[in-house]
C-alpha cells in the first residue's frame, strides 16, 4: 500500500466571456469531475474552489487520493489519454496545471465534519488557505519544516476561530520524482473566521518561526480560495447547461450520458452505481437552480423512466419551482454479476444511492407507481428523513403466493419471447378505455415492456415475491397520498388499497381515485392524475 495525498489541479480559461466560461463550467461540473468520482477507489471526494485574492490562476480543484499508486494505473492514465471531443476542445482553451502531493500530517479540530458529508448550503463558501514554500537543506529542510507545522504553527492556527483542519503535503510526489521539494499546507476554515486576527498573528510570530524560515526555507507563495461546488459522481449541473445553445450538447460514446442544453430544456441524462456497482440510470431536469426543490418519480416493473413523460411535461409546465428525478429500477437494463434476487429493501437502497449521488439532501416529494409504488412506501419507511411527503399508487402492501406463481409463470414467458409477455401484460395493465380510445398510448407502452432485459426481469420481480409491510407502515411518519387508477384490476386494487389506507402511519392516508385508468394512470391519464395529485405535491 503507497501512501495518501493529493490531486490538486489550477486552471485559467484563455477567454472570459460568457459563452466560454459557461461551457467550461458545465463541462467540469457534468463530465470531468464526475467521471473521477466514479472511481471511489482512488477519488473519494472532489470539490472547486475560486480564487479571493484577486490572483491567477482563478480556479482550483482538489481530490483526495487514496493510495498515490493509483494515479500510474492505466484506469486512471486512460482518462486523460482518451478525453472525449468535447474534452478536448473546451481544455485546449484553459492553462492548466496539474500537481500531485503526498500527504505527510494532518489536523483537525474535535467533531471535524469533511466536506462531502457536509450538504452544499453547509459547505459552499468554506475558506481554503493555501500554503507552498520552497525547501533549501534537503532532506533535512523537509523535515524540520513539516516537524514546525505539525508541533507549532497548526496548534497555533487550531486556536483561530473558524479554524478547521490543516494539512501537509510534500510535491512533487514521489510517483513522479523530481528534486526541487516544496512543502505545501492545507488550511480550512468556516466561511466566517479568525483569520487576520491575533490568533492569526501570534502564530506568524515566534522563535521558532524565525528559525525555520532562516534556515530552511527559500521562498513562500500563498494563496486563499473559497468552497463553490462539490462534486458527487452523478453530473448535476443544470444551470450553466440551461445557458448553452443547443450546439454544445454532448452524448458520450458508450451512450449512458447525454447533456441537453437549452434555456427551457436542460437536462442530464447520465448513471451513479449501486452498492454492488449496477449502473443506476437517471434523468434530471426541470427548475435549473441546484435549491430547487426535487421530486423524484420510482418506475413499475418493466418500464423505464420514459412512462412518466406526459405527467412530466405537465408538471413542467405546471410546477417551474421543481427539479425533476426519474431513474430507470434495476433490471431494466442489467443485473450485477453474478445474478442476485431484487429485494424492495435493495430497491429503496438504490434511490438512497443516486440521491448521494447527486447531493440531494432530502426529497419535496416521492412518487412511485406498482414496484415503484411499494419501494416508495418502503423508501418512506427506512429513510423518512430523506423525504417531504410520497405518492405511493397501484401497489399492495402485501405480496401473496398466488402473486409470486403468477411472477413464475410470467418469467416463464418472457424467456420465451418477452414481447408476448409485453402484450398481455399493457392488456392487464390499462383500462378498456385506454386500449380503444388511445392505442397509441397502448403501443408506446407494450414497446417499452418488450424493451427490457429479459434476465433483469427474471432477477427483479422478485423483489415483488414474499414482502410484507402491513405492521411497518404502521410507523410511517411521512405524509402520504395514495392513488390508483379505478379499473386496476377491474377495480380489485381499488379495494385492497381502500382496506390498507388507514393503517398507513398514524392519521392514515388519504386514498384518490383516478377515473378511466388502469395500473398506470400517470401513463393512461396524465391530466386527470395531475389533478389527483397536485394539491398534495
Amino acid at each position: 500500500m503507497s501512501n495518501p495525498g493529493l490531486l490538486y489541479v489550477t486552471m485559467e480559461p484563455r477567454r472570459h466571456d460568457d459563452e466560454f466560461l459557461n461551457q467550461f463550467h458545465e463541462w467540469y461540473q457534468n463530465e470531468h469531475g464526475p467521471t473521477r468520482l466514479r472511481l471511489p477507489h482512488i477519488f473519494p471526494n472532489g470539490f472547486r474552489y475560486r480564487a479571493t485574492d484577486s490572483l491567477k490562476p482563478e480556479f482550483l480543484a482538489i481530490y483526495d487520493v487514496t493510495e498515490m499508486r493509483h494515479l500510474e494505473t492505466p484506469i486512471y492514465t486512460q482518462l486523460r489519454e482518451n478525453r472525449t471531443k468535447r474534452e478536448g476542445e473546451t481544455i485546449g482553451q484553459v492553462d492548466v496545471d496539474r500537481r500531485f502531493f503526498d500527504l505527510l500530517g494532518e489536523q483537525a479540530r474535535d467533531g471535524f465534519t469533511r466536506i462531502e458529508d457536509l450538504n452544499d448550503q453547509e459547505a459552499e463558501g468554506q475558506v481554503l488557505v493555501a500554503v507552498e514554500v520552497e525547501v533549501k537543506g534537503g532532506e533535512q529542510g523537509e523535515k524540520e519544516i513539516t516537524r514546525w507545522y505539525l508541533d507549532e504553527h497548526i496548534p497555533m492556527l487550531s486556536k483561530i476561530p473558524g479554524w478547521l483542519r490543516s494539512r501537509v503535503y510534500r510535491t512533487p510526489s514521489l510517483i513522479e520524482g523530481g528534486d526541487k521539494v516544496r512543502i505545501v499546507t492545507l488550511h480550512e476554515y468556516e466561511k466566517a473566521n479568525g483569520l487576520g486576527g491575533e490568533e492569526h498573528k501570534a502564530s506568524m510570530d515566534t522563535k521558532w518561526r524565525t528559525e525555520v524560515f532562516d534556515k530552511w526555507i527559500a521562498a513562500k507563495h500563498r494563496r486563499t480560495y473559497e468552497l463553490f461546488y462539490v462534486f458527487g459522481p452523478g453530473p448535476r449541473e443544470l444551470e450553466t447547461l440551461s445557458k448553452l445553445p443547443e450546439s454544445k450538447g454532448a452524448k458520450w460514446e458508450d451512450g449512458k450520458i447525454e447533456t441537453v442544453p437549452g434555456k427551457n430544456t436542460a437536462a442530464v441524462n447520465a448513471y451513479v452505481h449501486a452498492k454492488d456497482g449496477l449502473t443506476i440510470r437517471y434523468r434530471l431536469e426541470g427548475n435549473v437552480s441546484p435549491k430547487a426543490p426535487t421530486v423524484a418519480f420510482s418506475n413499475s416493473l418493466l418500464t423505464d423512466y420514459h412512462m412518466w413523460d406526459e405527467l412530466v411535461a405537465i408538471l413542467k409546465a405546471a410546477r417551474p419551482d421543481l427539479r425533476i428525478l426519474r431513474y430507470d429500477t434495476r433490471g431494466r437494463h442489467e443485473i450485477p454479476s453474478p445474478p442476485v434476487p431484487a429485494t424492495l429493501d435493495m430497491l429503496a437502497d438504490d434511490l438512497k444511492t443516486l440521491l448521494e449521488g447527486l447531493r440531494i439532501e432530502r426529497l419535496h416529494a416521492l412518487v412511485g407507481v406498482s414496484m415503484g409504488g411499494a419501494t416508495t412506501l418502503k423508501f418512506a419507511l427506512k429513510y423518512p428523513e430523506l423525504v417531504d411527503r410520497i405518492v405511493a399508487c397501484d401497489f399492495n402492501v402485501a405480496s401473496s403466493d398466488a402473486n409470486t406463481a403468477a411472477w413464475k409463470d410470467r418469467i416463464v414467458v418472457a424467456e420465451k419471447n418477452i414481447r408476448d409477455l409485453a402484450g398481455v401484460t399493457v392488456e392487464r395493465w390499462f383500462h378498456p378505455h385506454t386500449m380503444t380510445e388511445k392505442p397509441e398510448i397502448a403501443k408506446w407502452m407494450t414497446d417499452m415492456v418488450a424493451g427490457n432485459n429479459v434476465e433483469g426481469f427474471k432477477y427483479s420481480c422478485q423483489a415483488l415475491w414474499g414482502y410484507n409491510m402491513r405492521d411497518e407502515m404502521k410507523g410511517c411518519k411521512v405524509n402520504t397520498l395514495l392513488v390508483v387508477g379505478d379499473g386496476d384490476g377491474k377495480g380489485a386494487l381499488v379495494k385492497a388499497m381502500e382496506g390498507f389506507k388507514a393503517n398507513v402511519g398514524e392519521k392514515g392516508a388519504e386514498l384518490k381515485i383516478v377515473p378511466n385508468a388502469g395500473h398506470l394512470p400517470m401513463s393512461e391519464a396524465a391530466a386527470d392524475f395531475w389533478e389527483a395529485v397536485k394539491e398534495f405535491l
